[in-house]
């Protein structure tokens, strides 16, 4: 491996649902030292301390799902915005719930390191619910950037338990989150459907970076919403269970696409727990100057290893001054062919 080549760092994430199918996303500031000004997944890096080792420098299994992936995600979306994965000890159904002033005092001693978070989830008699994150891609920073990293990302599906939660309540409307940095990285959390992100970006309300914007538009196409018309409360829940049926169906299914040209590829038969994305710019779009990121490569650490990501979409995006904008996710060979079509337009004109 070349000894220049950044060494990406473990870092998990969790793609989190409301008992009403609406997905959380976290307020970065702009002075964030990852993702600034951006809306995103709660979580980040993993800590030896908190969650345990993972395998070290140049093993592939360090880019694998394990326990210190699943930990970090949930200490991580804990410290960031009181939301705690968990379920009491002696019930794994039943969620462990605490009140916010208990909370608040153990994400700053975690975040300070004061007390390992599994010996403070133990001591308020609650465990960590690690078997109930279900993994959903895998991103590593191209190479380029001064910092790197191998993200887990997992999907966890809050049950409607948890509606009564405070922290979950809180972001159902725009919460202003107490943080145990004291608002260093994070300013706000909310609930919202995934359509509704994407549009918002889509107007430049708010910034989405590329992983971000595949993930909300690969979950809007199975998290379309509340049903038309009043539903009881036993119909509607219903509908919001159909929803994570189907979610959980196309997760496992493999080939994971119906087009006949990208089932070809051997990234088709990756179920999308295990896939790997680590974006290459195929290039510039024509029209509008946007590049065109594709997502089928898993980054030099996996090179030459049965690990891929998706072939069949790329995303466009506007990269200015370390922030983005504009970013879409398109299909690749109608986004490759539109630019076949300007190309020879072009040469056309000249003759």
């Amino acid at each position: 491996m070349d000894k220049k080549l950044v060494e990406p760092r473990p870092s998990a994430s969790v793609v989190l649902l409301s008992p009403e199918n609406q997905i959380l996303l976290l307020h970065r500031v702009q002075t964030s030292s990852s993702f600034p000004s951006a809306h995103v997944f709660p979580g980040g890096n993993l800590s030896d301390f908190h969650d345990g080792m993972v395998p070290g420098s140049g093993d592939v299994k360090r880019h694998e799902d394990s326990l210190p992936y699943r930990l970090g995600a949930i200490r991580e979306t804990f410290e960031e915005c009181g939301i705690l994965l968990a379920h009491e000890s002696g019930s794994k159904t039943k969620p462990l719930n605490l009140p916010s002033a208990e909370r608040d005092k153990a994400r700053k001693e975690i975040y300070e390191n004061k007390v390992r978070f599994n010996e403070w989830l133990a001591s308020v008699g609650g465990v960590a619910d690690t078997d109930n994150l279900l993994p959903f891609t895998r991103w590593v920073t191209p190479v380029g950037p001064p910092r790197r990293f191998t993200t887990q990302m997992y999907l966890y599906m809050l049950p409607p338990l948890t509606s009564n939660d405070p922290a979950i309540s809180a972001a159902r409307s725009e919460a202003m989150i107490p943080t145990p940095d004291g608002g260093v990285e994070i300013t706000a959390a909310r609930f919202d459907d995934a359509s509704t992100w994407l549009e918002k970006q889509r107007k430049g309300e708010i910034v989405l970076f590329p992983p971000q914007c595949f993930l909300l538009h690969m979950l809007s196409q199975f998290l379309v919403g509340p049903p038309l018309g009043s539903l009881n409360p036993s119909a509607l829940t219903d509908h919001y269970r159909l929803q994570r049926e189907r979610l959980r169906e196309f997760l496992a299914t493999v080939p994971t696409t119906s087009d006949l040209k990208a089932m070809r590829h051997p990234t088709a038969q990756i179920p999308w727990g295990d896939k790997v994305i680590s974006p290459t710019t195929l290039g510039i779009r024509q029209s509008d100057r946007r590049s065109i990121l594709a997502l089928d490569k898993p980054g030099p650490e996996l090179k030459g290893t049965d690990r891929g990501g998706d072939w069949e979409r790329v995303v466009l995006v506007r990269f200015t001054k370390g922030m983005v904008k504009d970013v879409e996710v398109r299909g690749r060979e109608e986004v490759l062919a539109e630019e076949r079509q300007i190309e020879r337009a072009a040469q056309e004109t000249k003759l």
